[in-house]
């Protein structure tokens, strides 16, 4: 059977829009770090992009739970190789089983590749589904991040449809483990390309760029924790700094959610959340120096301390390895050196949270948009393949220590227990204690299921 790629026609152009993503800094940025100006617009009027005070709200308003369950996706942008990652096939040609060896797992009689000893060191936790339908995915994070098939990319300015991604529905129908922080906080440098958000949800939906965040909590030289106590103090200090606000409001304009905002940036505890500074070097060390390990250790943080969604990218698009002529190289040049920083953060992460105590409430996913050609290319790298895809799962107090699904023998099609978009949605939904049944309104009024085209919890994880 000839091999096709799955390449979509403005490919190329989105690559090269994304390359200049992050590049040219927003207006926001552009204001001098820890400066009053700074402090009131972080705190008072936005948080990477999404309203403190409205955020508030909307905790308030859904009745965030005193449970702890939380979610962390890893996001593996650009589409993991099954072949050369978790679905390797030892017996097949060349051409189709790629230049890495496997190695023997936990599990006996699964096998992974060479590059994740670490992972397959703990197989024993994970569920590994080798037989995730993408079909209905493209070159975007849309897709599997809302887990729903009638969210797409478009390219006509209506991306998504509308659809929330399942962190955001998360914001909505369950908020925040703690009112003091945010409910959905995605780390990631390219935000359109590596993190969905809330669609026609609302903005109050949207996630927290963390990265944009952390650090960035300190006081402004000449403004006291222990004077802010104090509501005449507070008006005092900040008096001669409204006018900085683009909105002219006053303090006593200012509702209670307000009000909040300024008592959640003022408390620390958003601060401390996102303070690696607290973490022993050796905890430091186990998840490695590099960006994903990092923010696996940002994440792990951050649902202890209270987040309920977040969403880790290490890099636009680290994982398109369509061959050695591109930024990301192929298969050999490309992934290979790639492998060991995943394969250490998703082991980091799940030995850490179970040595915490969280494994069980915390729901770990590590997927991408689609997988790869069943053939190695000219290039030495594979095109994209939205036929099948493998991804695994840990914790969430979910039976592991399974093959879910199969490809077939060239790793090209689903074989048997095909898992979809909206199955990956009703899972993590469930874990979460959300109605699968629940609606929300759409703007003109419809309701909209947060379980779209026949999702179910992925039989085996029930």
């Amino acid at each position: 059977m000839p091999v096709t790629s799955n390449r979509h026609p403005l490919h190329d152009t989105h690559h090269a829009q994304q390359s200049l993503a992050g590049l040219v800094p927003t207006g926001r940025d552009l204001l001098r770090r820890n400066s009053r100006r700074w402090f009131l617009q972080t705190g008072l009027l936005g948080l990477g992009g999404l309203s403190l005070p409205a955020m508030l709200r909307a905790n308030e308003s859904n009745g965030s739970t005193s449970g702890k369950k939380s979610v962390i996706l890893f996001w593996l942008s650009g589409g993991p190789s099954q072949l050369d990652m978790w679905d390797p096939k030892p017996a097949a040609p060349g051409e189709v089983r790629g230049p890495f060896s496997s190695i023997e797992t936990k599990l006996p009689g699964v096998r992974f590749s060479e590059h994740l000893p670490l992972q397959a060191s703990i197989a024993d936790k994970l569920s590994i589904i080798r037989s995730v339908d993408c079909s209905a995915s493209n070159h975007t994070p849309i897709t599997m991040q809302a887990g729903n098939p009638l969210a797409r990319r478009t390219n006509d300015g209506r991306d998504g449809g509308g659809y929330p991604s399942m962190g955001s529905v998360v914001a909505k129908f369950r908020g925040s483990n703690d009112p003091d922080l945010p409910p959905f906080v995605g780390l990631a440098e390219s935000w359109s390309s590596d993190v969905y958000g809330a669609g026609h949800m609302g903005s109050e939906y949207e996630p927290v760029k963390g990265l944009e965040l952390a650090g960035k909590l300190d006081l402004p030289k000449g403004i006291e924790i222990d004077r802010l106590s104090s509501r005449n103090e507070l008006r005092s200090q900040f008096d001669r700094l409204r006018r900085d606000l683009d909105q002219h409001q006053t303090l006593e304009r200012v509702d209670r959610f307000g009000q909040k905002a300024y008592e959640m940036v003022t408390s620390g505890r958003v601060q401390k959340a996102f303070d690696l500074s607290d973490e022993t070097p050796a905890t430091r060390d186990m998840y490695g120096s590099e960006s994903v390990g990092q923010k696996a250790l940002l994440a792990r943080r951050l649902v202890e301390s209270g987040v309920t969604f977040v969403l880790v990218s290490g890099a636009w698009g680290y994982f398109d390895h369509h061959g050695d002529d591109v930024r990301w190289g192929g298969i050999n040049k490309g992934l290979k050196p790639l492998l060991p920083r995943v394969d250490r953060a998703l082991y980091a992460l799940v030995s850490d949270l179970e040595q915490r105590g969280l494994l069980d409430d915390t729901f770990v996913m590590m997927l991408g948009e689609f997988g790869r050609t069943p053939v190695i290319n000219e290039k030495a790298g594979r095109h994209h393949w939205t036929n099948v895809m493998s991804m695994v799962v840990a914790g969430g107090g979910m039976p592991h220590g399974q093959v879910i699904g199969s490809s077939d023998a060239r790793g090209a099609e689903i074989k048997s227990g095909a898992v979809r978009p909206q199955d990956l949605a009703a899972t993590t939904f469930r874990h979460l204690g959300i109605d699968l049944g629940t609606h929300w309104i759409d703007p003109r009024g419809r309701p909209m299921p947060i379980v779209q085209e026949g999702g179910r919890p992925i039989p085996e994880l029930v």
